[in-house]
This record gives C-alpha cells, sequence and structure tokens, in this order.
C-alpha cells in the first residue's frame, strides 16, 4: 500500500486555502473608483481612511469581533461616469441597498449583480445603461425596490422578475423595453407600485395582472400595447391610477372598472376604444381625472357621471360621442377642465353649467351645441380657456364675462351670436385670444378693446359690424393677427394701425372702407401671412413704402379703386407667393419680381393698361429691347470648376488659381496666376465648365429658369447635357465696388470653398467679371422648406420622422459653422427659405452670409442683417451680431417646422401665463398626433426649441449643444401625458 502522507499533505494545503478570490468590499471600490471616467465626488475614497468613513457608504459592525459589514452605497447624484464592470458584485454579500441613481453610468448591467442576494433596494434609475435587463435579476428573491427608469434599456423585461415575490415598487419606465408585458409580473403579489410607460411593449395586457391585488399604481402608457383591457383588473381595489393612454388597445371599457373604489386617476386615450362610456364609472366616486379622448367611443354621455363629486378634469374630446350633456355633470362645483371638442354632443348646455365655479378650461367646440349662450355661461374666476367655437348657440355676449379676468382664450366663433360686443370685454386685460368670427355680432369695434394689451389675436370677421375701425387700435402692441374682414366697417384704413409692429396677418377684406392706403401699413415689417385690403372702395396709389414688407407671402389688392402703378419697390417683396390687383384702375409695368411673373391671369384683369411677362398681359415696350449680352468680353471668361463626373476630365488636379481662353474651336489656354485677378479657383475637382456653358444651360438668365429671388439676385436652374443639374445665383453687380472690394469679395469666398458639411449646401465655384458675378450650388431637388410646408399635399407626406431629422439636419450645420470653422462662421439669416431639401428630405443649409461676402465694408454690415419674423430680439437695440442670433433663428424655425407655420403668435406669448397652451394644440393639425416612437422627439425639438428662443442671449445654449442632445435623444423627464403637456412644463426643463 503506497504511504498516504504526500496525498493527506495535498488535501492539508487545499484547504488551508481562501475558498473565494473575493476582494474586500474596500479593495473592490477602489478598483471600481480607478475605473470610472469621472468620480470627483469620491475624494474621500483612499487607502489610509476608513471605508465607514466614505462618502456614500454605510456600514454595520458586529459587536462581537468589531468587524464592519458595508450594508448600503448611496452614490445617487455624484457626477458620476463610467461602467459597472471593475464593480465585484461579490464582495457585497450583506450589502442591501445599491442607489447608483442620476449619475452618467453606461453601458450594460452586468449580470454579476445577481451575486448581492442580501439586496432589498436597487436604484439605477437616470442614467445611461444599455443592452437587455438580466434575467440573472431575478435572483435577487429579497429585492423589494427595483428601479431601473430613465435609462436606454432595451429588450424584453425578463420573465425572472416575476421571481421578486417581495418587491414592492418597480420601476421600468422611460427606456427602450420591447416585447409583451410577462404575465409572470402576476406573480407580485406585494407589488405597490408598477411603472412601464415610455418604452415599445407590445402585445395584450395580460390577465394575470389582475392577481396584483396589493397594486396601487399601474401606468402603460406610451408603449405598443393591444388587445382589450383585462376585465381581471377590476380585482385591483387597491388601484388608485390606471393609465394605458397612446396605445392602440381596443375592445370597450369594461364595466367591472366601476368596482375600482379606490380609483383617482383613469387614463385611456389615445387608443382604439369603442363601445359607451358604462354607467358603472359613476361608482368611481374618488375619481378627479377621467381621461378618454382621442377614441372610438360612442353613445351619450351617462348621466351617473354626476356622482364624481371629486371629479376635476373630464376628458372625453374626438370619440364620436352624441346625446346631451347631463345636468350633473357639475354637480358638486369641483370641475376644472372638460373637453369635449370633437363629437356629436347635442342639446344645450345645462344650466347648472353656471354654478360650476371651479372651471378654468373648457372645450366644447365642433359639437352640435344648441341653446342659449347667456343662460348657461355664467361668471368663472378662474376660467383661462374657452372654445364654443363650431356649435349652434344664440343669444347676446354677457357683459358679466368681462370679470373673468383670468381669461386669456375665448373663441366663440362660427355659432349664432347676435347682439354688440359688450364694452366690458375691455377689462380682459390678460386675453390673447379672442375670436367671435362667424356670427350676427352687430355695432362697433369698441375702443374699449385697445385696452387689452395682452391681445395678439382678434378675429371679428364675418359679422355685421359697422362704423369705423377705431385708431385706438394701434395701442395693440402685441397684436399678430387682426381679422375684420365681412363686415360693414365704413371709413378709412386708420394710419395708427402702423403701430402695431409685431402684425403677422391683416384681412380688411370685403368692407366698405375708404380713402387711400396708408404708407404706416408699409411699416407693419413683420407681416408675413396675409395682408388682404380686397373688396374695398380704396382710392389714390399704392404705396411705395408697401415694398418693405420683404417677408409678405399674400397680399391682395383686388376690387377697390386704386390708381397709378404697381410700385417698383415691389420687387423687393421676395417672399411673395400669392398676389391680386384686379378690378382696379391701375397700369404701367408689373415689377421684376418671381410672384409677378408667375401670377394667374386673373390677378391682374379689370385694370386700365398694366403690362409686363406676366401671362395674359401685353409686354411692355422697355422689355421688347433685347439686353446687351456683353459678347465682346467673351474673350477673356473665367471658368466654373465642377465634378469630373459632369465635365471634361484633367490631366492633372487643379488646385490654386486658374484663368482660361477659350477660343472659337473650344482650344484651353491656361495663363499664370501672376498675370490676372479676374478668376478664382474652387477646391479639387477635375474638371471645368466655361462661362458659355452656362450661358447657353440658362439662355442667358432667361427668367423661365428662375426659381427664386432674393435681395442680391436671383437663383436659377441649370441644366447641362451631361445630366448634371446646378443652381446658379447670379447676382446683382456691385456699382461702386472697387479693387479692394474684388478682393474681399474672393477673400470670403475662398472661405466658403473650404466648408465641407453634408447638411451645408455645396459651393461648385463662382465667376466674378465685370458684367456679372454668380455662384455655382448644387440643385436640391425639393426646393425651400418655407415652400414644402406651404403645400397642402407636401406638408402631409412631411411626417414627423422627416420633420425631426431636418431639425437635427439644421442644427448640425450650425454647429459645424459655429464651432469647427476658423474662424467661426455666423449665418445671420437662419430662415425657412434659406433651408433647402433634397429628394430624400436631407436639409442643407444656404444663403449664409451672403450681405457681408459682397461687400463687406458696406455700412450694411453695421445695420440689422436677417429677416424680421427669425430676428433675435437684442438686434432690436444693438447691431453687435453674435453666433447666439443664429442660435434663436434656429429657435424660430424648429418651431416652425414642428407647427407647420412661423409659430410668432406663440413666440409673442412665451413671456405671459401659458397654462392654457396644450402642446398638442399647437402641433401642425395637418398630421395626426406624433406615434410613440417618435413623440419623445417631437417634444424634445420643442423643449430644445423654447431654450434657444430665450430673450437673454446668454442663456442660449450653444449650437454644439443642441445638436449633441438633439442627436442623443436623451429626453428630459416630462410628468404629464403627451395629450396634455402644457407649455409651462416644457419652457422649465433644462437641455
Amino acid at each position: 500500500m503506497a504511504d498516504p502522507s504526500p496525498l493527506l499533505s495535498l488535501l492539508l494545503l487545499l484547504f488551508s486555502l481562501p475558498t473565494s478570490t473575493t476582494q474586500t468590499p474596500s479593495l473592490a471600490l477602489l478598483k471600481w473608483k480607478s475605473s470610472l471616467l469621472q468620480s470627483h465626488s469620491l475624494h474621500s475614497w483612499t487607502t489610509n481612511t476608513n471605508p465607514c468613513t466614505w462618502f456614500g457608504i454605510t456600514c454595520a459592525s458586529n459587536n462581537r469581533d468589531r468587524a464592519f459589514t458595508v450594508t448600503k452605497i448611496n452614490l445617487s447624484n455624484a457626477s458620476l461616469s463610467g461602467t459597472l464592470h471593475a464593480f465585484d458584485f461579490h464582495s457585497f454579500p450583506s450589502l442591501t441597498q445599491l442607489n447608483l441613481s442620476f449619475n452618467a453610468l453606461h453601458g450594460p448591467i452586468p449580470p454579476t449583480i445577481a451575486a448581492m442576494s442580501s439586496l432589498l433596494e436597487l436604484g439605477l434609475y437616470n442614467n445611461q445603461f444599455t443592452n437587455h435587463i438580466p434575467p440573472t435579476i431575478g435572483n435577487l428573491t429579497r429585492l423589494t425596490v427595483l428601479y431601473l427608469d430613465d435609462n436606454d434599456l432595451s429588450g424584453p423585461i425578463p420573465i425572472e422578475i416575476g421571481d421578486l415575490k417581495n418587491l414592492v415598487e418597480l420601476d421600468l419606465d422611460s427606456n427602450n423595453l420591447s416585447g409583451p408585458i410577462p404575465a409572470s409580473l402576476g406573480n407580485l403579489t406585494q407589488l405597490t407600485s408598477c411603472y412601464l410607460y415610455q418604452n415599445s411593449l407590445s402585445g395584450a395586457i395580460p390577465s394575470e395582472m389582475g392577481g396584483l391585488l396589493s397594486l396601487e399604481v399601474l401606468q402603460m402608457d406610451y408603449n405598443l400595447l393591444t388587445g382589450p383591457i383585462p376585465p381581471s383588473l377590476a380585482n385591483l381595489t387597491n388601484l388608485s391610477t390606471l393609465s394605458a393612454s397612446n396605445n392602440s388597445i381596443s375592445g370597450s371599457i369594461p364595466p367591472q372598472l366601476g368596482s375600482l373604489a379606490n380609483l383617482v386617476v383613469l387614463g385611456l386615450s389615445f387608443n382604439r376604444l369603442t363601445g359607451p362610456i358604462p354607467s358603472m364609472l359613476g361608482n368611481l366616486t374618488q375619481l378627479v381625472i377621467l381621461s378618454i379622448m382621442n377614441n372610438q367611443i360612442s353613445g351619450s354621455l351617462p348621466k351617473e357621471l354626476g356622482n364624481l363629486a371629486k371629479l376635476t378634469e373630464l376628458e372625453i374630446s374626438s370619440n364620436r360621442i352624441t346625446g346631451d350633456i347631463p345636468p350633473e355633470i357639475c354637480r358638486s362645483g369641483a370641475l376644472q377642465h372638460f373637453a369635449a371638442f370633437d363629437n356629436s354632443i347635442l342639446g344645450s348646455l345645462p344650466k347648472s353649467f353656471r354654478n360650476c365655479t371651479g372651471l378654468v378650461r373648457v372645450r366644447l367646440e365642433r359639437n352640435r351645441l344648441v341653446g342659449n349662450i347667456t343662460d348657461s355661461i355664467g361668471v368663472y374666476s378662474y376660467l383661462e380657456y374657452m372654445d364654443l367655437s363650431d356649435n349652434r348657440l344664440y343669444g347676446e355676449l354677457s357683459p358679466a364675462w368681462g370679470e373673468c379676468s383670468n381669461l386669456t382664450l375665448l373663441k366663440i366663433s362660427r355659432n349664432n351670436i347676435t347682439g354688440g360686443i359688450p364694452s366690458e370685454f375691455g377689462k380682459l386685460t390678460n386675453l390673447r385670444v379672442l375670436d367671435l368670427s362667424s356670427n350676427f355680432l352687430t355695432g362697433e369695434v369698441l375702443v374699449q378693446l385697445s385696452r387689452m394689451g395682452s391681445l395678439y389675436n382678434l378675429s371679428l370677421g364675418d359679422n355685421k359690424l359697422s362704423g369705423r375701425i377705431p385708431p385706438e387700435i394701434g395701442k395693440l402692441s402685441n397684436l399678430q393677427s387682426l381679422d375684420l374682414s365681412m363686415n360693414y366697417l365704413s371709413g378709412s384704413i386708420p394710419e395708427e394701425i402702423g403701430s402695431c409692429s409685431q402684425m403677422i396677418s391683416l384681412s380688411l377684406r370685403r368692407n366698405n372702407l375708404n380713402g387711400s392706403i396708408p404708407h404706416q401699413v408699409g411699416s407693419l415689417t413683420s407681416l408675413q401671412m396675409l395682408l388682404d385690403l380686397s373688396h374695398n372702395s380704396l382710392v389714390g396709389v399704392i404705396p411705395p413704402q408697401l415694398g418693405n414688407l420683404v417677408s409678405l407671402e399674400t397680399l391682395n389688392l383686388s376690387h377697390n379703386q386704386l390708381s397709378g402703378s404697381i410700385p417698383p419697390s415691389f420687387q423687393d417683396m421676395i417672399g411673395l407667393t400669392s398676389i391680386d390687383f384686379s378690378y382696379n384702375e391701375l397700369e404701367g409695368p408689373l415689377p421684376n419680381n418671381k410672384a409677378f411673373r408667375e401670377a394667374p391671369v386673373k390677378s391682374f384683369i379689370h385694370n386700365a393698361g398694366l403690362c409686363g411677362e406676366a401671362q395674359g398681359l401685353l409686354l411692355c415696350n422697355s422689355s421688347s429691347i433685347k439686353k446687351q449680352t456683353g459678347r465682346g468680353n467673351h474673350r477673356v471668361l473665367l471658368y466654373v470648376l465642377v465634378p469630373i463626373a459632369v465635365f471634361l476630365p484633367l490631366s492633372c488636379m487643379l488646385v490654386g488659381l486658374v484663368l482660361v481662353m477659350r477660343s472659337r474651336k473650344k482650344s484651353i489656354v491656361e495663363v499664370p496666376i501672376e498675370e490676372t485677378t479676374d478668376i478664382f479657383a474652387i477646391w479639387d475637382f477635375d474638371g471645368r465648365v466655361v462661362y458659355e456653358d452656362i450661358i447657353k444651360a440658362t439662355e442667358e438668365f432667361d427668367e423661365k429658369y428662375c426659381i427664386g429671388k432674393g435681395g442680391y439676385g436671383s437663383v436659377y436652374k441649370a441644366n447641362f447635357p451631361t445630366g448634371q443639374v446646378v443652381a446658379i445665383k447670379k447676382f446683382v453687380p456691385l456699382k461702386d465696388s472697387g479693387i479692394d472690394d474684388e478682393i474681399s469679395f474672393r477673400s470670403e469666398i475662398q472661405a466658403l470653398t473650404k466648408i465641407r458639411h453634408r447638411n451645408i449646401v455645396r459651393l461648385f465655384g463662382f465667376c466674378s467679371n465685370t458684367q456679372c458675378m454668380f455662384l455655382v450650388y448644387e440643385y436640391m431637388d425639393r426646393g425651400c422648406l418655407a415652400s414644402v410646408l406651404s403645400n397642402e399635399e407636401e406638408a402631409v407626406e412631411f411626417d414627423w420622422v422627416k420633420r425631426v431629422n431636418i431639425v437635427k439636419d439644421v442644427s448640425q450645420a450650425l454647429s459645424y459653422l459655429h464651432h469647427d470653422c476658423v474662424p467661426l462662421i455666423i449665418h445671420r439669416d437662419i430662415k425657412s427659405n434659406n433651408i433647402l431639401l433634397d429628394s430624400h428630405y436631407k436639409a442643407c443649409v444656404s444663403d449664409f452670409g451672403t450681405a457681408r461676402f459682397l461687400k463687406p465694408d458696406s455700412s450694411t454690415w453695421t445695420t440689422v442683417a436677417g429677416t424680421y419674423g427669425y430676428l433675435a430680439p437684442e438686434l432690436a437695440y444693438t447691431v453687435r451680431v453674435t453666433e447666439k442670433c443664429d442660435v434663436y433663428s434656429f429657435g424660430v424655425v424648429a418651431l416652425e417646422i414642428i407647427m407647420g407655420r412661423h409659430p410668432g403668435e406663440l413666440i409673442a406669448s412665451l413671456s405671459g401665463d401659458q397654462n392654457a397652451l396644450l402642446l398638442r394644440d399647437v402641433l401642425d393639425q395637418r398630421l395626426p398626433l406624433p406615434s410613440n416612437d417618435v413623440s419623445d422627439e417631437v417634444i424634445l425639438v420643442v423643449i430644445v426649441a423654447l431654450a434657444c428662443l430665450s430673450a437673454n442671449p446668454q442663456s442660449r445654449p450653444t449650437m454644439q449643444h443642441v445638436s449633441q442632445k438633439l442627436i442623443s435623444c436623451k429626453f428630459p423627464q416630462v410628468l404629464n401625458h403627451f395629450d396634455d403637456l402644457k407649455f409651462t412644463e416644457l419652457m422649465d426643463l433644462e437641455i
């Protein structure tokens, strides 16, 4: 038999070794600290100190051997950046709490986290963790609190979470989780709160969740859930909040939900629910909020809703509800928000409505309500917003409503209201929107309305108002939209109207106005949408000052008695897209403006003698004189360099300055650079195109190739035989330019040639001589952003994903100009007309700094540059242009993209109280509301835009920060759901 001593020695050695490679807690923490990218808060973590004194560390002592055990790690909001790769979870078997929330930790959650078998609370929320939730998390069977919200976690919710039988709070919201809600969640019988909203969860709500008898809060909003609401949820008798809005849930509302006696919030809006509102919901006596808007719910409102004595918000809009409003709807007087618009509700407003003194917001527009409005509407001290438009209400406006001092919006348009406008309405000093159009109002436009200093939208059109327009209208300094059309107003247009400097739209059509057009209307340089003075009895000449309205899009002066010519200054109105001068006594040539050249013949009929190149008009004598083309100067011409794929290949790369001469045989002669200063070279392209080729492609810059006009010239589309399409921007020559100006011009163009960015229109080349100057740019198929937004068909195709991407494109272009170019380049004229789109909706910024490049020493550089409506407010008191001016203009454009129209009215109201303004109300109504997968990005765009619109330039973010924020799509936490998001909440969020 062998000697056992060697084997015994080996066994003794094995038993003497440590049973684990686990580090001490202090060494484990120091190792993790060393792996972090940022850990300033952990300066107390050193090798020569007791770890129990370290920041965020809690220990427990063992009195027997005086040993210490780490029991809690709380490093919330400690500015940590890094991963958990180096965190040794095995070193903390006694840890009961791990809180790493509100940091910048990223990467996956390691599966080894399951080694902390004693853990009771795990908080990793508000970080940047990615990848899946590890299934091993189900091994933490003692866990009572699990917070993983506000990260970038993806993949399914692991079914192993159902093994956490002691779990009380589960928060997984605001991630990218997908797949179904696991039925195993029904095993968590101790669960009191479950937050699953703002993910991409799909499938049906599992009926097993009806077993969570301790559950108090269940939020599943903003997912992709389908199928019916399981009746088993009626078992959750402790439930106080049940919300599943913004999904695709179908079927009817289970009547059994009426047994949830403790329910305070029921939110089922923006789904596909059908059937009636169950009368059993009247049993929910604790209910405060009932939101079921934007479904397909039918039937009438059950009278049992009058039993909901604590109900403050009732939102049932955009359904198929019929019948009357129950008299008991506001029995208790607690109702504050009542939204039932876009239904087919019949009958009159119940008289009990007068006693609903707590009302703050009422939206009943677009129904079939009848009855006397005077008998139904009372005085509401808290009322901020009331819209009763598009009904069949009659009666008169009550003078008592002038006591609703908090009112910011009152719309009763398209009803059958009679009588006059009470002078007491002048007390409504907080009113911003007053729309009484399309009724049967009589009397005059009251002087008292001028007291409404906050008013920015006044619409009294299509009534029977008479008398004069009061000169006091000029006191409404914030007024942006004024519609007095289709009344019986007489007298002249008051000169004081020119003081309404914020005006964007003005319509006085179809009245009995006489006299001349006051030249002060030309001071309304913010006018953009509309100036309509048609169908009156105006006489005299058209004031040339109207040419100052360079942003105006629609101008209608038809059906008057105007005489003389259309002022040449109108050629500067580059924003015009629609004009009408018909039925006047006008004569003479049309202004040289694209809108005039392309206007239909009906825009000029029945005048004394207009002439020009528009359809249906005779040519003016001066237009028959063929312009000289300067052919004598073609012996020495400039080449524009273009890509090799288009033009003649060269044997070498062209760089620097090159002068070429072209003979009739098209032979090319190169001249040394030092012999001339008449040519610029563009960056490294392997080809060239001569001046004559551009002249030929545009037929000597014929107007039919013109695709746009600006203050410094025109833009032409040039098609070459090779198939290449370019845009030619031809400038008006500088009459008084000298050699210094030419050198400066070239220096600036040379700077432009160095710009290379996918979101900036490419400059292929340029030409400059005594006859003309032009730039050659890439051609963008879809034209400018403004045109796409104004076209109904294109706007519908222009969906939310495309719009968000365009905002990102513009932000990246400006970030490049401001932060990557040396020296930085300030655009100075960011607007929707200067953002061009290709066939795939990629956005490119164009026309930056043209005025400075053309004549840098000109006094125009010290005057206000840019376009009204997009200019930063500080330019009203300073001429110093900084990059923060571009940031402000970007904010305007971003909102314009989201709203589908210029946001001037909204911007003017930002300094006031926005409690009544909902985000969904200002989105482009031509599109459906954003779906779950893009709604967060739309909200983020609005938040970023509002930050850019800060009145204080120093408070605006940089474009680099804006671009990074939009690309990362890190969404700030918003408390309310999309359908009731208020601007006050978005304005308060920081980016």
